[in-house]
């Protein structure tokens, strides 16, 4: 089974075809967001019924329950089967209801139903805090010391294993520093309690507030607080020293003062540096083209990162940029398999180009209707259907979840019908979705889809901006989900903020506009990335960084002089824009390669950023 639950017997109950309607549907979730239990009772709980989107108001009758402590419901909405995505779901809200209780046997009774696949990462905190406090050990802990962002569950992890001494002395006084630094003085407070800190981290003048005081100045000013660390650092423990530089070396390499965090990493102590800052510390050396460093660092690297498709490839062009070219092939030939940006250039590294992107005939049309009469299938596409008949965006995020959790262990060829059934209902992004998720049999049409193909090329021919480009942006933006709406209100195909559409309608003159309407938001987004291409020496780097961070932030992360592409987009100080520039291009060149673009390298596309 996909989907196992295995220590409990479930009794599948007799079903009855009756749907249920669209207004209990929502009556239900608004109850449930009340949290009115009785209104909840009343519209019924689904069970016994066959339409894939009636057990929604047994679960969250069941949610609420648990949420005053009540167990009941959730046992019976188990034992009752049914919808497989609510059972799971609900067993991970239980595990973590009696986490937050203390209910040490109640989880080791309810999360082994659930297999290691179906536990969220709370979840799985959870049970391995019952573990610790029923059995004393676990098989193996995650790493997570070093995030301050934690769920409840995995943040009373790290206390337990730092009781148990689990966790390294050293990266326990470093997640009271990153915590104290952030703020979080109520999980601080926990972690001091429970590693038997005492009060020195608390003490109004002592050491450790010293080095917070530094850390804060550090964020705006990390010349001026590297010059103070230096000056005081008598008064540090050679682990608060080795945490303040590591703290500012960060501060420092993300503001590009590239000399200055390197030489404040070096003063840094390894055993409290997070990932985060290791990568900080590798791309220092790489602006500064310091290849004998970045080798050695590669080298030094925790293995978790040293296996990143990233570092691999860097480290490959420190060893030839060092003349040891017969080292670096075989990390670029295990690098190129990879279909991502950093798989690409370690192609072009070993002298190979892109192909016209693979594609296949379509799936069999048996294994397509298998699919459509798989219950999970039928919930997530029910649930879409539902967004769209209700106008409510919250539906189709409940669909997307859905989708991807039914698509969990399929094979490659489930993967690709899978796609072509959301293509063929104009779910761009779950086709996609679906079809990245292949492992060896791929088809490159359906992973990069082009809707709006007329309007996208007329737009982009008339601007005379590269086609493929702005595809490998749209996709990038909202996976061609043309009602997609951002966190922050960008709407559309290309994902246009409410001023810069306001702002490029009056350049164009339109008087009144619609920026979900398809053409309208092409015409828009196309002008305005031509508008930014022309203001940073139309470079299609530059640009893209200046779509999602602003055209001032790309200019600011030039340097004082030309530098390779590859590096520029590698030492964005914003992991986001980083992210979006590396896939938008290495997208592209997936366009440019279905559509026979001659000249077709990603190395080109990047070329050389001028100097600032």
């Amino acid at each position: 089974m996909r989907h196992p639950l295995t220590l409990l017997a479930f009794a599948l109950l007799p079903c009855f075809a009756h749907a249920v309607s669209d207004s209990t549907l929502l009556a239900a979730r608004e109850a449930f967001r009340n949290n009115d239990s009785a209104r909840l009772a009343s519209l019924g709980d689904g069970s016994g019924d066959r339409d894939p989107l009636a057990a929604w108001p047994g679960y969250w009758q069941a949610r609420l329950a648990l949420d005053n402590g009540d167990d009941n419901p959730s046992r019976a909405f188990i034992s009752n089967g049914g919808n497989a995505f609510l059972r799971e779901r609900l067993l991970n809200d239980w595990v973590q209801s009696l986490g937050k209780r203390g209910d040490w046997d109640g989880i080791l009774r309810v999360a082994p139903v659930l297999s290691a696949e179906a536990r969220d990462t709370d979840s799985a905190c959870w049970l391995d805090v019952a573990t610790l406090n029923r059995r004393q050990t676990v098989a193996s802990a995650p790493d997570l010391w070093q995030n301050v962002r934690l769920s409840d569950g995995c943040a009373r992890l790290v206390e337990e294993q730092a009781a148990r001494g689990i966790l390294a002395p050293a990266q326990t006084e470093a997640r009271m520093r990153l915590l104290l630094a952030g703020n979080y003085l109520t999980v601080a407070r926990r972690l001091a309690a429970a590693a038997n800190l005492g009060e020195r981290f608390f003490t109004p003048g002592g050491a450790e507030q010293q080095v917070q005081q530094l850390l804060t100045l550090g964020k705006n000013n990390p010349v001026a607080a590297l010059e103070r660390a230096a000056a005081s650092e008598a008064m540090f423990s050679k682990a608060q020293s080795g945490f303040l530089y590591g703290q500012l070396a960060l501060r420092s390499a993300q503001r590009l003062n590239m000399p200055q965090a390197l030489d404040a990493f070096e003063r840094a102590d390894p055993q409290q540096l997070t990932e985060e800052q290791w990568e900080w510390w590798l791309r220092a050396a790489l602006r500064q083209q310091d290849w004998a460093r970045l080798e050695q660092l590669t080298r030094r690297l925790p293995e978790t990162l040293a296996a990143k498709g990233a570092w691999q490839y860097w480290r490959a062009r420190s060893l030839q940029a060092l003349g040891r070219g017969n080292e670096a092939t075989p990390l670029l030939i295990k690098t190129s398999f990879e279909h991502n940006y950093y798989g690409l250039l370690a192609k072009e590294e070993l002298g190979t180009t892109l192909e016209a992107p693979l594609s296949r005939s379509p799936t069999p049309p048996a294994l397509q209707r298998q699919l459509l009469a798989d219950p999970d299938i039928q919930h997530a596409l029910a649930l879409f259907d539902l967004s769209l008949r209700s106008d409510k965006p919250e539906w189709r995020e409940d669909g997307r979840r859905v989708w991807r959790w039914a698509l969990r262990g399929r094979n490659d060829e489930q993967l690709l019908a899978a796609a072509e059934i959301a293509l063929d209902r104009h779910l761009y992004d779950m086709a996609i979705y679906a079809a990245e998720r292949t492992v060896r049999t791929h088809d490159f049409s359906l992973r990069f889809l082009t809707p709006y193909r007329d309007t996208t090329r007329r737009y982009a021919s008339q601007l005379e901006i590269d086609e493929a480009w702005v595809y490998g942006l749209i996709r990038q933006e909202s996976r061609f989900l043309n009602v997609a709406r951002s966190g922050v209100g960008a709407s559309g195909l290309m994902q246009l903020m409410p001023a810069t559409a306001k702002w490029v309608a009056g350049k164009m003159g339109l008087p009144s506009y619609q920026v979900n309407d398809v053409d309208t938001n092409i015409r828009l987004g196309t002008w305005y990335l031509r508008h930014v291409l022309d203001n940073l020496s139309s470079h299609p780097v530059l640009a893209t960084a200046a779509y999602n961070a602003g055209p001032g932030r790309a200019r600011s992360w030039q340097a004082a002089m030309p530098l390779e592409g590859a590096i520029y987009a590698e030492t964005i100080p914003f992991t986001e824009t980083r992210d979006y520039v590396q896939k938008v291009m290495a997208n592209a060149v997936y366009y440019a390669g279905a559509f026979r673009q001659p000249g077709n390298t990603l190395k080109s596309r990047l070329g050389t950023i001028p100097a600032r």
